[in-house]
């Protein structure tokens, strides 16, 4: 059996906060911008959930340490 690869798991942790951050940046730039698009907004929320889901399964047992 193949051994879990500690490192990749982290790194795709790491790559999927730092998406996230830069999701909430973006969306807040254009708040303070006034665009404020609401079905803009809520196309990147109907996004995210799918994004989560695949992201957590890589994580595996989600132990952490």
């Amino acid at each position: 059996m193949a051994t879990p690869n500690y490192g990749y798991e982290k790194r795709q942790r790491e790559l999927e906060k730092k998406r996230k951050k830069e999701e909430k940046a973006k969306a807040k730039a254009a708040r303070k911008a006034g665009v404020g698009d609401g079905a803009e907004h809520e196309d990147d929320a109907a996004d995210a959930p799918g994004g989560d889901a695949s992201g957590g399964d890589a994580g595996g047992d989600g132990g952490g340490d």
